[in-house]
C-alpha cells in the first residue's frame, strides 16, 4: 500500500471540539481485520496499517477506531496486549488534546502496562521502542 492509497480524515475529530465523522466513515479499513486472520496477516491488514499511520500522524479517534476490530480479532496473548497498548496510546493523546492531563497521564501507564517491558521487543512488525519514545514525548509535554 502507497500512501497516497490511503484514506486520509478530512480532520482529526476530538471529542467536544468537532464534528465526528460519519458512522460508516472507516468501515472499509475495519473491514480488513476479521476474526479468523493469523496476527501476521492482521499486521498487514489495511487496518493495522492505517492505525499506525494515524496514530503518528495526529489523528488519534481515528487510529482506536480502525485499530479496534484487530484488537478484537486477535487471540490472548502479546500481539493482543500490544495492540490494546497501541489504542490506549492513541486515548492518551486524545486525551492531551481534550486537555485533559491526568487522563492522558493514567493512559501513559495503562498503554505501557501493555507494551513489552523491553524496548527492543518487536511484536507485530513494530519495535516498542517507537511505542515507548511517543509515551516518553507525550509525558515530558504533560
Amino acid at each position: 500500500m502507497t500512501v497516497s492509497a490511503w484514506y486520509r480524515p478530512t480532520h482529526a475529530h476530538v471529542p467536544g471540539q468537532n464534528a465526528r465523522h460519519a458512522e460508516d466513515a472507516f468501515e472499509h479499513i475495519r473491514a480488513s481485520a476479521r476474526p479468523g486472520m493469523t496476527p501476521a496477516d492482521l499486521a498487514e491488514s489495511d487496518a493495522f496499517r492505517h492505525g499506525l499511520f494515524y496514530l503518528d500522524s495526529g489523528f488519534y479517534w481515528e487510529a482506536h477506531e480502525v485499530l479496534e476490530p484487530i484488537w478484537m480479532a486477535l487471540p490472548e496473548g502479546l500481539d493482543r496486549r500490544f495492540v490494546q497498548g497501541l489504542i490506549q496510546t492513541a486515548n492518551a493523546f486524545l486525551k492531551q488534546e481534550m486537555n485533559r492531563p491526568g487522563a492522558a497521564r493514567r493512559l501513559c501507564g495503562i498503554a505501557r502496562g501493555l507494551l513489552p517491558a523491553s524496548r527492543e521487543a518487536w511484536v507485530m512488525g513494530i519495535g516498542a521502542e517507537r511505542i515507548h519514545a511517543m509515551l516518553d514525548s507525550l509525558e515530558a509535554d504533560l
